[in-house]
């Protein structure tokens, strides 16, 4: 799947950008984190790194040409990929509003400006801040769908010296953890966002500057230039959308503000009964309602560490227990924000249906058995699953596809999305080449994808492309549920547990293992007897092993 290149924001001032000079040319191979171009902004020239892997398919801005953040300017994909209708997705884009619609804009613009002068002659920003030795530091956007973003942690402190390029903060998206840098030289004098704290991109974070500056001055400057904005942009707008929201850093903007002392302050008046704890211990105390001051540390020096806050049973048998109402309000996190978006729109736009089908896993249990006995890697029933899955969508190439809007685009590879649970919520690691790869290897691949996932190491070109996707809850004990789809696949499979119970073979009752799985369907792809012919092929592949591993030898 081809991957957009849009002209990034990397800095608050920035509106447009010039590509100073391409690292690589078209039909050249990219991998992620190689270096794709230096970007001149209006403070420093930048290097700007690949997110994707794959080949550089076009190119559509020239060097030393200046275009405005967010425009097109070059596509990764795959070699002999059809980029047209990205092209010109974007010209189209590009083109709107009509000549009419602008000059109605610039009507309502000429209004709506002779109202903001008024204004603006009663709120006029009297701050200057021309003579200030200090930059203010914004959430920058990381990528061009990202609207905000989360100081996962700081790696200086206030008072610490930093230099241009020096590692800042690690910034949590809706699916990864990036390094953040500096772009300015100087002391870091203020810090404005917490560890954990969610805020826009452009809200100020941090200030770096000369030791002495006026950061009050500085932060109040922003403070009313933030609000007259805020209100500006009522005025302009109708209908107010509650997408925009304008970030403003806890100071008062008439009360004194004394940055350095009371860092100081804070930090000797709470040295004394400091608690020592991991971030992540601490991290995991806040999302949990625990106060800290109540757990024993298992640590070097009592240091409270992740085992702690996970083992913590409750308070103190001698607390007054809690006889009222009580909840907690747990703030959403990027990527359960991503997950609500992602599935509600699948689910209410994506007609679904649904097939189940229980197989007999007799033959599976016994031959996984013999196979772990040669295997070079523990072999696990959702390995084979995959292996199955992937087997059964060569025959039914048209289960393997996904809905386009105007078209259904089937595909010719197969890459399984595999659902796997970590402490935020829910991420799709993506075994590409599927039907390709021994168990082994899919083995193998699964394990890797997994400690990756729980330790937020995955990057995006390990989630993207799946053309199907598998969500197993059997490790859980339940027998049987419906998934939603995950976009943009046309189905997804639900596979439950492996039950030991009777059943009937050869007109005889006995004991066996079963397994039920349900196929969810978006019903613009996928017609009921396409699915029904997917699972009875599964099915067969499942209660005959000998299918499944020695079909490309028959």
């Amino acid at each position: 799947m081809a991957e957009v290149v849009t002209m990034p924001r990397l800095s608050d001032t920035m509106t447009e950008g010039v590509i100073a000079k391409w690292h690589k040319k078209v039909g050249d191979k990219v991998k992620s984190g190689d270096l794709l171009a230096e970007i001149e902004t209006d403070k420093a020239t930048m290097e700007f790194e690949s997110f994707y892997d794959g080949v550089l398919l076009y190119i559509g801005v020239k060097e030393n040409e200046p275009v405005p953040v967010d425009s097109l300017i070059a596509i990764i994909g795959k070699e002999g990929e059809n980029i047209e209708p990205i092209i010109q997705k974007y010209k189209n884009a590009q083109n709107q509003p009509s000549s009419e619609q602008n000059q109605a804009e610039k009507e309502l613009k000429t209004s709506v400006q002779d109202k903001k002068t008024s204004n603006n002659q009663q709120t006029n920003i009297s701050i200057d801040i021309s003579n200030i030795p200090a930059k203010v530091v914004t959430m920058p956007r990381l990528s061009d769908t990202m609207t905000e973003g989360v100081i996962a942690k700081w790696h200086k402190k206030v008072g610490d010296t930093v230099k241009a390029g020096d590692l800042l903060a690690e910034i949590e998206t809706d699916k990864a953890t990036m390094e953040f840098e500096a772009f300015e030289s100087g002391k870091l004098l203020y810090i404005g966002v917490k560890e954990g704290e969610r805020v826009p991109v452009d809200a100020v974070i941090a200030v770096i500057g000369e030791e002495g500056a006026d950061v009050e001055k500085l932060i109040n400057y922003y403070n009313q230039k933030q609000t007259t904005e805020q209100a500006d942009k009522k005025q302009d707008s109708p209908l107010p959308n509650p997408q925009q929201t304008t970030f403003v850093p806890e100071i008062q903007v008439n009360a004194p503000v004394k940055v350095s002392q009371d860092v100081q302050t804070s930090s000797s008046s709470t040295q004394s009964h400091r608690i020592i704890a991991s971030p992540l211990a601490r991290r995991l105390a806040k999302e949990k309602n625990i106060n800290l001051s109540l757990v024993k540390g298992t640590g070097p020096h009592g240091r409270i560490v992740k085992r702690d806050i996970e083992n913590f049973t409750g308070y103190p048998s001698g607390l007054q227990a809690v006889t009222q109402e009580k909840f907690w309000d747990i703030p959403v996190n990027q990527m359960r924000k991503t997950i609500a978006k992602r599935l509600s729109e699948s689910k209410f736009s994506a007609p679904h249906f649904y097939l189940t089908m229980e197989i007999n896993m007799d033959a599976i249990v016994d031959t996984r058995i013999k196979i772990n006995e040669i295997s070079p890697v523990k072999i696990s029933f959702n390995d084979i699953v995959i292996m199955a899955v992937a087997r059964a969508l060569r025959k039914h190439p048209k289960v393997n596809a996904s809905w386009m809007g105007d078209f259904i685009r089937r595909y010719e590879h197969i890459h399984i999305g595999v659902a796997v649970a970590v402490e935020d919520g829910l991420l799709v690691p993506v075994i590409k080449f599927a039907d390709t790869k021994t168990l082994s290897q899919i083995a193998s691949e699964v394990k890797v994808f997994v400690e990756k996932a729980k330790n937020k190491q995955l990057q995006p070109q390990d989630w993207q492309g799946n053309t199907f996707t598998i969500s197993n809850l059997g490790m859980y004990g339940i027998e049987e549920f419906t998934a939603i789809i995950n976009p943009p696949d046309a189905c997804i499979l639900a596979v439950g547990a492996i039950i030991e119970k009777p059943v009937v073979k050869n007109n005889h009752l006995t004991i066996g293992y079963t397994m039920k799985v349900t196929l969810s369907c978006d019903h613009r792809v996928v017609d009921g007897a396409t699915g029904a012919e997917f699972l009875r092929t599964l099915k067969n592949l499942l209660e005959n092993p000998i299918l499944l591993f020695g079909e490309h030898l028959i």
